[in-house]
């Protein structure tokens, strides 16, 4: 396929979206709770992600609470995909480490709504999380 007059093959689909930075990825790289990290940086999916990564892997946590964090981790990402050129669709690749906190937060919410039998919600999010990234979608199912 030839380029278009406008300079990008207009078949082939939208860009990949790359976000930026994560304010909470040094501080969590650094080991600091998660829950403080959330508290100064509400903003971030990456903080939302590891608190329900954490909450699906501790059996004191119940599985609605991980729900909810996984659901603000995914709505935190969705506010910055858009603020970030993404149109609703379209690639977020993996190997660009800032989207990570979506997709990880995308994967959470995938597993906890199973969790609650929100089978919908966890077909839906699985399909998503495929077609926004297939090699997240590997590495986090």
């Amino acid at each position: 396929m030839t380029d278009s007059p406008l300079g990008r093959d207009l078949m082939a689909g939208p860009p990949p979206t790359l976000l930026p930075v994560d304010p909470a990825a040094d501080e969590l790289a650094a080991g600091d709770d998660p829950h403080d990290v959330v508290r100064r940086h509400p903003e971030s999916p990456l903080a939302w992600a590891t608190l329900a990564e954490a909450a699906l892997g501790d059996g004191a946590v119940d599985d609605v609470t991980a729900y909810a964090y996984a659901r603000v981790g995914y709505h935190r990402s969705l506010d910055l995909l858009r603020r970030n050129g993404w149109k609703g669709h379209g690639p977020v690749p993996w190997e660009h480490e800032p989207n990570r906190g979506f997709l990880r937060a995308l994967a959470a919410l995938t597993e906890a709504a199973g969790r609650i039998g929100e089978d919908h919600e966890r077909n839906r999010c699985e399909q998503f999380l495929r077609d926004s990234s297939p090699e997240a979608y590997e590495a986090l199912r």
